[in-house]
Formats: structure tokens, C-alpha cells, sequence
């Protein structure tokens, strides 16, 4: 028997969904969620800029394979990018613009996500 394919990955989740404290997240750390929505998942994480955040899907642009190959593994070790586990792509953590590695230019796709009353939510609309 053929198991059958699984369901492609969402790119985008409802707003309003809550995430956790924002004290889970060390400053200039990130964290991965996997949501279940229906039969499907999304897949992105959140980086702690002090008392903000930014989200984004956990995907590459160069290669689109998730890019932390260890749990919550997303920053460089001085905090200062986003990197790619797999190629080494670096990415600024404000804005998700590649700054180094195999896609200069290239970008992570937003994931909306605000904090309120010290805990983090999904957002309403991508931060750019």
C-alpha cells in the first residue's frame, strides 16, 4: 500500500493565534512553531529584537528546505543575523533581507506576529 502524499505546508496562519510568552524567546534568539491548521501544518519561527519580534516562514528562499537544522537553531552566535543551517545564506532579523550566502537580494517570507501584554500572537499583517 502507497501511503499518500502529505499535504503541502501553509505559508500564512490566522490571526490572533496565541504563541507563548515573550519570555520564552531569549533577546536575539529565535523559536520555531509548527501549527496545525485542518489537515495541514505551518511551519515558521520567531526572532526576539528586545521587546519586539519578527516571524517568518521557516523556509529558505535559496533552497527551500527549513533552515535550522537543530531545534530553534536560527541565529549566528552573536545574535547579530538569521542563518541558513544548510548553505549558510545570512539574513537580517528586521526585515529578512539576505545579506550573504547563495541568494544576495533574496528574502524570508513574512510571518506576522506581534506582542501583547508580554505574550506573542499571530498578526494581522506581514512586517516589512
Amino acid at each position: 500500500m502507497i501511503a499518500p502524499a502529505p499535504a503541502p505546508r501553509l505559508t500564512a496562519t490566522p490571526a490572533g493565534v496565541p504563541l507563548g510568552a515573550l519570555d520564552l524567546i531569549a533577546d536575539r534568539k529565535a523559536r520555531n512553531f509548527v501549527l496545525q491548521i485542518g489537515e495541514r501544518r505551518f511551519h515558521g519561527f520567531v526572532v526576539r529584537l528586545g521587546e519586539r519580534v519578527r516571524g517568518y516562514v521557516d523556509r529558505c528562499p535559496h533552497a527551500g528546505l527549513p533552515l535550522a537544522q537543530k531545534l530553534d537553531d536560527y541565529m549566528t552566535t552573536d545574535g547579530a543575523h538569521i542563518a541558513c543551517g544548510w548553505h549558510g545564506a545570512l539574513f537580517k532579523p528586521d526585515t529578512g533581507l539576505c545579506v550573504g550566502g547563495p541568494c544576495p537580494g533574496g528574502r524570508l517570507t513574512p510571518w506576522p506576529v506581534e506582542v501583547r501584554d508580554g505574550m506573542i500572537f499571530t498578526g494581522m499583517e506581514p512586517v516589512r
